[in-house]
């Protein structure tokens, strides 16, 4: 290395034509114009020629005067060039780069001493271009190529190749030279020619540097080499626990392919066992000392077996960056347990058992504060990923705020001796998200140590989960079979009362003065019916009628209802899924969901929005990673029903779909809209949840269908004759008949309506209150009785009952129940393949009589 203090030698120019920028031509011109004007003048008589001359000289002397003043006051300099190139020039000159200047026709126009050095230019022969240095080398053809074709388009380009030179005797292989080269267009002032553009190239001999990275690499190759052979195992984490390194020790002790740390998709939970990983994943450590830990562990191999290992821990520190890897020496103690002393064996066991049970375990000092802890407490109360450092906090920090005092009653308890200490119930996290119960015991204090108190604590953030979920299972079921029991009663007071009134309108004329008022009695218990109807939809025991269906066109189908029944103010939007799952549903049920979900989000946009309804195909991994309470993981078919309106806070949530609850107005709602919607739902195998980020944000309903996996070749379910809708109009038109009918209701208006109905179309009738006394009418009428019409919950005998009964006696008799509830709460209960008809309550004259109609004569 030379000294820095000798200056180094100017390098002058090999080329450089680049100070050539005057023009001789135009003193030529002007010596030439002058001999002429002499030559012409001379011509002249003395006379005549005496102005021009006079003027000539006053011209030149006018031009001297001016050169004189503009050089005194240093507007022109004469005998010295401008000093534009001195600085740009020297450092060009002394470039350790080869730089070569070029027209755009390839003629050199300068090149400074290194150019000539690296091309290896012999003197006399000229400086060749670049092209022409490479030009015999085949193996640079394509390099020089793109060099050239960038140099003409005005582009800038580099390339590193290498060339073999020969050596000086010509004997044996050359020395490999590496170089780098770059070409680029010098910019032109404005106004400046196209032909006075210039290319500037620059060569570098790189042989060196190529060398330096040759050994590094190399060097660096056997490092890994000695880290892979070498006897114990190597790895790194980030904070995740992602594995970024593992030596190939390490990779076949585990029996893993290192192809998996290249795809970041091995943790250290897929080979430490239990919670041990909580341990060693750990952020930066804002103190400048990195922290350092031993521990045993179990380490799982692939196959799913494990092995004892001891594990040396290094965590990094602030220094090492907020993305710094923690680095593990892991040591297969399997191999070496022989070798290791019976304590330590022992110590290693009870670490590797300390660790591996999934109950937290920590102690905590006489200050209250943590000191050993086990994986599993690490995990349970880590701060955003970081578990607790001994000693750096107290017991009482990690729970909220209203539990403490209870904490520390319990440790102080510990403290004192007491054997029997209850357990603790607490909750902890960021937001108090989560619980533990909490055990306390203490240990006597030992020679030069002081007493410590165990706590062990049990994560039931789940269980509680489940309990409120369970409880709120429990709620919705025991409102729903009240509100089932209060429909069956209501039906069958409805069914009296739609009965008698249609018994009346038999004997009144419309121009009667009571007419009108028996019509609004039979229209306000058909109203009463269809509250009745969502009641039973709530409590799941409604009658459906299900069949396959696409829902992208059963909601095309509504577009133009739900059109009129949103304002003018509220757009409608429906994203259809692509290739959506064919599901199995009540169409006219769903349809009606649909519609009590948007008149709700209308309601919520009394000054307009958006009302959108969206639907998707949702895969069983995808179901799994939804997270919906109580959702099995499946395939299903999601309809999302999305508003922009006022939205919902928790509170509120959790109470809509409770039957009659409302924060509408009143008399602006029945409550009733979301439960049918959450019974129908579930009645029909699906899930609804509703979700909502508070006031003024908007509700989302997402309701999520089975997927239908059927052939497609069955027949969709046929509707049954008797359609539950009292004011539709029956296709049947003379039901009138012959026959005689048992009819068992224990509700005496509803038989009596029933009874009279049946004998007013021609009917002989026998009536029974009970299933018994069904029985003994059976017995007084043997093979008189055509048709059974029975009610399905009585008290003493119910309906399904009496039917097998029947049978004993009467295997081919016809029966058609009745009843307030749905037809698949009772068909359960019946044995076998058991025909029967059914007419649900409440139902209209000629409803009854169509459905004995169409029995008999079946």
């Amino acid at each position: 290395m030379s000294d820095i203090n000798v200056p180094l030698p100017y390098a002058e120019p090999v080329e450089d034509t680049s100070s050539q920028d005057g023009s001789i031509g135009l003193l030529v011109l002007l010596a030439i114009g002058l001999a002429i004007a002499g030559v012409a003048l001379a011509m002249l008589n003395r006379e005549a020629a005496e102005p021009f001359v006079l003027a000539i000289l006053a011209g030149l002397s006018v031009v001297g005067v001016f050169a004189l003043f503009a050089g005194a006051v240093g507007i022109l300099r004469f005998g010295e060039r401008s000093e534009r190139n001195d600085i740009t020039k020297s450092l060009v000159d002394n470039l350790p780069q080869g730089a070569l200047v070029t027209t755009v026709r390839g003629k050199i126009v300068y090149a400074n001493e290194a150019y000539s050095r690296i091309v290896g230019a012999v003197e006399g022969e000229g400086l060749p271009t670049v092209e022409k240095v490479f030009s015999g080398n085949p193996r640079v053809t394509e390099q020089i190529f793109r060099l050239t074709r960038a140099a003409r388009q005005g582009t800038i380009w580099e390339e590193e190749f290498s060339e073999i030179s020969e050596n000086e005797d010509g004997a044996g292989e050359g020395v490999n030279r590496w170089f780098r080269v770059s070409v680029r267009q010098i910019p032109m002032k404005p106004g400046k020619r196209a032909s006075n553009v210039h290319t500037l190239w620059l060569v570098d001999d790189i042989t060196g540097e190529r060398s330096n990275q040759d050994s590094a690499f190399e060097s660096l190759q056997r490092m890994i080499n000695y880290l892979d052979d070498a006897p114990a195992g190597f790895l790194s984490a980030d904070a995740s626990g992602k594995i970024g390194y593992m030596n190939a020790t390490m990779s076949r002790w585990l029996g893993r392919d290192l192809s998996e740390i290249a795809e970041g998709s091995l943790k250290l939970g897929d080979i430490l066992f239990g919670e041990t990983s909580a341990l060693l994943a750990r952020k930066a450590n804002e103190t400048g000392t990195p922290k350092k830990q031993q521990l045993e562990a179990d380490l799982v191999r692939r196959d799913g077996t494990s092995f004892a290992a001891r594990i040396l821990h290094r965590a990094p520190s602030h220094s090492d960056g907020a993305n710094a890897l923690s680095h593990m020496i892991v040591i297969d103690q399997s191999q070496d347990q022989e070798n290791d002393g019976e304590a330590r064996a022992a110590r290693a066991r009870f670490s590797r058992m300390f660790h591996a049970t999934p109950i937290a375990i920590a102690t905590v000092d006489e200050r209250g504060r943590i000191g050993d802890t086990n994986a599993a407490f690490a995990r349970m109360f880590s701060r955003a990923g970081e578990p607790y450092e001994a000693g750096e906090m107290a017991l009482a920090d990690v729970v909220g705020d209203d539990n403490k005092s209870a904490l520390v009653k319990a440790l102080e308890a510990a403290r004192s001796g007491q054997g029997v200490i209850d357990p603790v119930d607490l909750v902890f996290g960021e937001n108090d998200e989560r619980s533990g119960r909490f055990y306390f015991s203490t240990t006597p204090a030992a020679d030069g140590e002081e007493a410590m108190v165990i706590v062990h604590a049990i994560d039931t953030t789940e269980q509680r989960e489940l309990e409120v979920q369970f409880a709120q299972s429990q709620k919705m079921q025991a409102v729903g079979q009240l509100a089932g029991g209060i429909a069956h009663d209501f039906n069958n007071v409805l069914t009296a009362i739609i009965g008698f009134s249609e018994l009346l309108l038999a004997n009144h004329r419309p121009t009667d003065p009571a007419f009108q008022d028996i019509m609004n009695i039979k229209q306000n218990a058909n109203r009463a019916a269809g509250l009745v109807r969502q009641l039973l939809a709530f409590s799941r025991q409604q009658r459906l009628r299900p069949q396959v269906l696409s829902l992208s066109d059963v909601l095309a189908d509504l577009t133009i209802l739900l059109g009129r029944l949103l304002s003018e103010k509220t757009e409608l939007d429906l994203e259809h899924g692509r290739d959506l799952w064919p599901v199995k549903a009540d169409l006219h049920q769903f349809e009606q969901v649909i519609i009590n979900l948007a008149v709700n989000a209308r309601d919520a946009m009394p000054d307009g929005g958006k009302l959108t309804i969206r639907t998707s195909n949702v895969t069983e991994r995808e179901s799994e990673q939804l997270g919906h309470k109580g959702m099995e993981a499946g395939e299903y078919v999601l309809c999302e029903v999305t508003d922009t309106g006022t939205g919902m806070p928790p509170e509120v949530m959790e109470k809509i779909f409770e039957p009659f609850f409302s924060t509408k107005e009143v008399g602006k709602g029945t409550g009733l809209g979301l439960s049918t919607v959450y019974g129908t739902v579930k009645q029909t195998g699906g899930y609804v949840y509703p979700h909502s980020d508070g006031a003024g944000k908007g509700t989302s309903f997402r309701i999520y269908l089975p997927r239908y996996t059927g052939t497609g070749a069955e027949e969709i379910q046929e509707a049954d004759t008797q359609d539950t809708r009292p004011d539709k109009t029956q296709t049947t038109k003379d039901l009138t008949g012959t026959g005689t009918i048992l009819l068992v209701e224990d509700e005496e208006a509803v038989r009596s309506f029933a009874a009279r109905a049946l004998e007013g179309r021609g009917y002989k009738v026998l009536q029974a209150g009970t299933g018994a006394e069904a029985l003994d009418v059976l017995g007084d009428h043997d093979g008189d009785i055509d048709l059974v019409v029975s009610d399905v919950v009585m008290p003493e005998m119910d309906g399904p009952t009496l039917l097998t009964k029947l049978r004993e006696t009467l295997p081919d008799i016809k029966i058609i129940f009745i009843s307030g509830y749905a037809e698949e709460a009772f068909k359960k209960n019946l044995e076998g393949e058991e025909s029967f008809a059914f007419l649900p309550k409440p139902f209209s004259l000629k409803q009854l009589a169509a459905a004995v109609k169409d029995v008999l004569d079946s």
